[in-house]
């Protein structure tokens, strides 16, 4: 014989019930079979709600009539079941309270119903079957709410009912309850239907025990909450055991036993899938390694403490001995040594009488001041590593360090091979998905939140569009954007982002605060977090510290925050510090060359850097490159440079030599500099009375430019040609170098001299080196290159 055992959401929707006929006409034709069932749906919950309304003087009576009078109870006759609830809420209103001697009472009547229900499905399909009241079979002992079956009682009168049941007939036996040996009702706890389906596969020692639910199988962690969560096809006892007793959502916790007993292979179907192979649990051995996590949100943390309980002996054994007397479980143990401490894991439900046993096991201590705080914490939950040891485990914690997740207890179990951790409930979902990833070698997902769409931020967008798949093959890395906006509004997505997202942006963009975009990462657990700042906002930067704050990591095109006061430079450096987050700004100087990471690589490593020299501005090595060797206007030259994309829409921003620098400020401030903006010498190309009129007069006026450079250009040599170029110098040592930025006459063979197009070019000069540069050079402009430069931010904070 089989036992199969269907869950409260297989019979929560027409469609999985009408699997369940179809399953159970394709089973009985294999073998012999007898069905375990839960309340259906959401049933055990709402009998509960209904119960605390009538305690607290609410009005449920409506609400009850409505669920009297669900689809699924019409044509069935439930007038016990029903009588026996208003009977029960009736008396809890009158006395305000109820125990658990009388919530089990309620609850029971759940399944009670279910099971005819089912019993007249099968009827109407020809099937004759027969609706079992548990209690018939299970005599447990009075311990209500989380009852334990007498075992030897409960096998003698299962094995007596199925002795005389005639073989034709299939039994609907209500799971989740038994009753005392005084006839009194009592339940197995929450997801008790379980073990019920354990129990009667143990004493009738059926072939196989089948749970049917509404997911595939055991997965790598629950897939509501992982989405990158895989099917495990095999367990072995123990490491079901283990993911039992941590709290795995479809496995209950006493339910491996009776199976271990005798031999009794579990398989996990899908009811909407009932041909899929599930997971198949047994005594057969399985290949060493991280099987799951499983993760438990109903405990909470009691936490004792207290100097005078230093060197004390039997403290613990004054503890568990109280809460053994209450009747209550024990979860993780966390003990201090240089302040005598204890923290330890219970049931939710248990925690308020825990404390209150406590408080008076240890009044005394209080007295004495040798207690001090027995407390508890509910805003917690235990995350479960199954098969993990602690010698692989630095880089997932490591990983949740990074994410801002710091675990409040670590336990280790004796075998070494399971590690759970105690988080904050809030956290823990992202933990999960955290550790997930690190731990399976499943892609990592990083989640962007993209800020300014312009130009280099639009076109970044498409390229993270064009290359996710490839770099999610290549890397293991999926690349999410969560949230695109600009300094007014903002689109949050959920899903994977499309081509069309201008057109999403502009319908479902809304008004936002950044501390909204905070909340939406926090409220769907978002892991690795990376802002991206491709705005020009000066504005903007002061986002910067609530996000790393926050957990987000920081890529940036945008300089204004490397070019600020000397104050907010260190002080945001500070604060990434003390929160363990990154910022990268490579294409802050030089677009998408490594510029930064060398100037930084050769600083760290001690290499004395004594001047750095070169053309910093793509826009402005395109003009002067050209208007040096062309014979034409110096306006017509410039104009050409705005119509490419060159230049800023106001080209005045690369003329006035203010963009130059900020660059310069940059480089110098890796070095430890702390010059401020106002103390570069600029050189401003634009005439004085140019500088101040409106953008469109300025277009209107570009050949008033023309007599000043052609001036300039006349007085070159027939070797030499134009640069504007930035320049740090002085003696780098000291806490400011000289900094300034100019237009220059070089030699037409030199390095700067036969710079083409658009590059842009840096002479680094170290005393290493001495007279002979490292050079950069390349492409120093245009939205592509720029954002091929931060999409290469992006995969390298992804990669670490």
């Amino acid at each position: 014989m089989k036992v199969l055992k269907f869950g409260g959401k297989s019979l929560a929707s027409d469609l999985t019930f009408k699997n369940i006929l179809e399953i159970v006409k394709c089973r009985r034709e294999e073998s012999r079979i007898a069905l375990v069932i839960s309340a259906i749906g959401d049933t055990t919950d709402t009998l509960e709600n209904f119960l605390k309304q009538a305690k607290n003087k609410e009005l449920y009576q409506a609400d009850f009539e409505a669920f009297v009078n669900r689809d699924y109870h019409k044509n069935i006759d439930i007038t016990s079941e029903i009588t026996t609830l208003r009977k029960l809420y009736e008396g809890v209103s009158l006395l305000e309270d109820y125990s658990l001697k009388i919530r089990d009472q309620v609850l029971a009547q759940g399944e009670l119903i279910a099971i005819k229900i089912l019993t007249q499905a099968l009827a109407n399909q020809g099937i004759n079957a027969q609706a079992v009241d548990s209690r018939l079979l299970f005599v447990t002992d009075n311990r209500f709410g989380s009852a334990q079956a007498d075992e030897l009682l409960s096998k003698e009168k299962t094995q007596s009912f199925f002795k005389n049941l005639n073989g034709n007939i299939v039994p609907i036996i209500s799971g989740f309850i038994g009753q005392t040996e005084q006839g009194e009702t009592t339940t197995f706890g929450r997801n008790g239907s379980n073990y019920s389906a354990a129990l009667l596969a143990n004493f009738i020692e059926a072939e196989e025990l089948q749970n049917y639910t509404h997911v595939d199988g055991i997965f790598t962690a629950n897939p509501d909450w992982v989405k990158s969560a895989k099917k495990i096809e095999t367990l072995h006892f123990d490491e079901a055991n283990e993911l039992a007793n941590f709290g795995a959502s479809i496995l209950h916790a006493k339910t491996i036993q009776p199976l271990v007993e005798q031999n009794i292979p579990l398989r996990i179907y899908n009811t909407l899938k009932p041909l899929n192979g599930g997971t198949l649990i047994s005594a057969n051995p399985t290949p060493d390694g991280i099987k799951s996590l499983s993760l438990d949100e109903d405990v909470a943390l009691i936490e004792l403490g207290g100097r005078g309980l230093l060197g004390k002996v039997g403290i613990d054994a004054r503890v568990f001995s109280t809460l053994s007397a209450i009747g209550v479980s024990v979860g993780l143990i966390s003990q201090g040594t240089s302040e005598r401490g204890l923290g330890f894991l219970v049931g939710a439900n248990d925690a308020e009488k825990t404390v209150a046993a406590l408080k008076q096991e240890f009044q005394t201590d209080f007295l004495t001041r040798d207690v001090h705080k027995i407390s508890t914490r509910n805003d917690v939950a235990v995350i479960s590593i199954i098969g993990q040891d602690l010698k692989s485990f630095d880089k997932p914690y490591a990983s949740l360090v990074k994410n801002k997740i710091i675990p409040i207890l670590f336990n280790n179990s004796v075998s070494g091979k399971n590690v759970s951790l105690v988080v904050r409930k809030a956290d823990a979902k992202k933990a999960l998905n955290v550790i997930h990833g690190q731990i399976f070698g499943i892609s990592k997902t990083i989640n962007l939140a993209v800020f300014g769409h312009g130009l280099v931020g639009g076109t970044l967008i498409d390229q993270i569009i064009t290359s996710a798949k490839s770099i999610a093959e290549k890397k293991n890395i999926q690349l999410h954007v969560f949230a695109i906006g600009n300094s007014k509004k903002v689109w949050f997505n959920r899903e994977e982002i499309e081509k069309n997202w201008r057109t999403k942006l502009k319908k479902y963009g809304i008004n936002y605060t950044i501390s909204d975009v905070i909340d939406f990462a926090n409220t769907n657990h978002l892991e690795n977090l990376i802002a991206i700042d491709n705005t020009a906002s000066s504005e903007f930067i002061e986002n910067y510290i609530p996000l790393i704050k926050n957990g987000f990591d920081l890529v940036s095109s945008n300089k204004v925050g490397n070019t600020v006061s000397y104050e907010f430079y260190k002080n945001l450096r500070q604060i990434l510090k003390d929160n363990q987050k990154e910022y990268l700004y490579e294409t802050n100087v030089g677009a998408g060359l490594p510029l930064i990471d060398t100037i930084k690589l050769l600083h760290l490593s001690g290499e004395n850097i004594t001047k750095i020299k070169g053309v910093f501005s793509g826009s402005l090595s395109y003009i002067f490159n050209t208007y040096s060797i062309e014979n034409k206007p110096f306006s017509e030259i410039l104009q050409e440079a705005i119509h490419l994309g060159y230049t800023e829409p106001d080209p005045r921003e690369d003329l006035c030599g203010n963009d130059v620098g900020r660059k310069l400020l940059v480089l110098a401030r890796e070095l430890d500099l702390q010059n401020e903006f106002e103390e570069i010498e600029i050189e401003n190309l634009i005439p004085e009375s140019l500088r101040q009129v409106k953008a469109k007069e300025f277009l209107q006026n570009l050949h008033q430019l023309d007599e000043s450079f052609h001036e300039i250009k006349r007085n070159l040599s027939a070797d030499e040609v134009l640069r504007y170029v930035g320049e740090l110098s002085g003696d780098l040592h000291k806490s400011k170098g000289i900094l300034e930025t100019k237009l220059v006459r070089v030699p037409i063979n030199s390095a700067l001299g036969q710079l083409k197009g658009s590059d842009s070019i840096f002479e680094i000069y170290t005393e290493s080196y001495g007279e002979n540069p490292i050079i950069i050079q390349g492409a120093g402009a245009g939205a592509s290159v720029t954002a091929r430069g931060v999409f290469g931010d992006v995969i390298r904070l992804a990669l670490r």
